[in-house]
């Protein structure tokens, strides 16, 4: 038996996974090895790529709502 899924259910459902991508997304990021303005040169990257990936993902959810 093919049970269909209410579209309560399923936008409830598309926000969990979502919620998990971002966190799993947070996991990646690491701190700087100093407190110096130099040693933050070495995470801007990944800090950056981090705010556009949870900027897309956002868009994402918004337009999904």
């Amino acid at each position: 038996m093919i049970r269909i899924m209410s579209k309560n259910r399923l936008e409830a459902f598309s926000d969990g996974v979502i919620a998990i991508i971002i966190t799993i997304m947070v996991l990646e990021l690491q701190p700087p090895h100093g407190t110096a303005v130099e040693d933050l040169a070495g995470v801007l990257p990944g800090w950056l790529r981090y705010a556009l990936s949870f900027v897309y993902v956002g868009i994402y959810w918004v337009n999904h709502q």
